[in-house]
């Protein structure tokens, strides 16, 4: 086979001092990249604090530009179906066939106006990964123009088109160990501080400083409270 396979686990605790280093959920990722430059990420996510329960399937591919093509999401909320939605993109719009045991069958068709910077899939290896795809100077902050398959920060909704504009900020070098190894690594941080309601706190990111763009730990602040570290990586 030509393609490349870079896969890996990553822990989320809190941060909240009543739960101060609790586990709170899981992420097993695994990104192929294939001889065309085509990439594809299938994610599986955890999350079991904050009640209900969160379970997501992803699988996602980019083109070789970086460019989003097509995403499957399946979202289990509180251990019961919440919904499923498939994307495709195109220059022209995005579309989405989604089911939900609340809403039913729905499609979508929204057109684009101008080009996406990415789609927040909502597992934190890929909200790494999209920053990777774009071209930064240290220092430079910038508004994306991100489509998400849900507005709710844990991504906790049916599948459906939603619009972001969130800021993104590169803060450049650092070498950084985690349980997985020691790394030099880019850091990030996305600033949600256009959001007039239900803003994101701010979420600080380090990727791997390499193609791959593996996030190796990550951390959200304000009522969120929760840490991501990278426990084992396979390339």
């Amino acid at each position: 086979m030509k393609h490349r396979t870079v896969a890996g686990t990553i822990l989320y605790t809190s941060r909240k001092p009543e739960r101060l280093g609790q586990a709170r959920g899981v992420e097993h990722f695994r990104f192929t990249h294939h001889h065309d430059g085509k990439v594809t990420l299938r994610a599986y996510c955890e999350i079991e604090d904050p009640d209900p329960t969160v379970l997501r399937d992803i699988v996602y591919s980019l083109d070789e530009h970086g460019a989003p093509m097509d995403c499957h999401v399946r979202v289990t909320v509180g251990d019961v179906f919440m919904g499923s939605g498939w994307f495709r993109f195109s220059e022209e719009a995005v579309e989405c066939e989604s089911f939900s045991p609340d809403l039913g069958r729905i499609s979508q068709r929204v057109p684009l106006n101008a080009p996406l910077d990415g789609f927040v899939t909502h597992p934190v290896v890929s909200d790494g990964y999209l920053l990777s795809r774009l071209t930064w100077s240290i220092g430079q902050r910038r508004t994306l123009n991100m489509m998400l398959p849900s507005p709710d920060h844990r991504g906790a909704s049916p599948p459906l088109i939603a619009w972001s504009r969130t800021d993104a900020r590169y803060d450049g070098l650092e070498t950084i160990t985690v349980a997985a190894g020691t790394f030099e690594a880019r850091k990030f941080a996305f600033l949600d501080e256009r959001a007039v309601a239900n803003p994101h706190p701010p979420f600080e990111v380090w990727l791997t400083n390499d193609a791959d763009a593996v996030l190796l730990q990550g951390g959200v602040g304000g009522y969120m409270q929760t840490w991501y570290e990278l426990m084992e990586l396979s390339r």
